[in-house]
């Protein structure tokens, strides 16, 4: 019996591995990113969109809004356009933005009204607080917006924006025991 020399069989298994490897990733970036970030971008109020992360268990899709850009409408769009591609795994958009100290100054003056009424399930007094903390400085404007799974704010002066997404969490129905 013939002893299996071990060069040939290592290269090709290296070669093997390389191109099955390889194939996927090209096959990720090809057929499945390019396609997504090519749809965002013509997202209207898309200004940027990177190419998406896809990992095992989400797929991270990261965008720069332009100024008249609805961050609830962007939010939705891209979720929309992302479900095919994200499948079962979680998708996460990041928005990108310039900040500035004010704007975070602002949402920090807000954060527990805001904690509150998340808590509390009382979303309509957001848009009341954002307007309150709003009106004590010059030039800023809040935008509150809602769908049935978010709360959108969007906080912007001359110098920036900032972009928050509050996610909600529906009343669950149930069975009384009485009924």
């Amino acid at each position: 019996m013939r002893k299996p020399r071990m060069m040939p069989i290592a290269i090709t298994v290296v070669i093997s591995a390389a191109a099955l490897f390889g194939g996927w990733m090209l096959y990720k970036q090809v057929a499945v990113a390019s396609p997504l970030t090519d749809a965002v971008a013509t997202i209207p109020g898309i200004a940027k969109a990177e190419k998406p992360v896809i990992d095992q268990d989400k797929v991270s899709v990261s965008v720069e809004l332009n100024e008249e850009a609805s961050l609830k409408d962007v939010y939705s769009s891209v979720a929309e356009q992302g479900k095919a591609v994200a499948g079962k795994r979680k998708l996460d958009i990041v928005i990108q933005n310039e900040e500035d100290a004010s704007l975070n100054a602002i949402w920090q003056e807000a954060m527990f009204d805001i904690a509150q009424a998340m808590e509390t399930k009382t979303y309509s007094d957001i848009p009341k607080t954002m307007d309150r903390v709003a009106s004590g400085h010059n030039g800023v404007e809040t935008v509150t917006e809602m769908d049935e799974t978010n709360v959108y704010v969007t906080i912007k002066n001359d110098a920036g924006s900032k972009y928050i997404v509050l996610p909600r969490t529906p009343n669950q129905l149930g069975v009384w025991p009485n009924a």
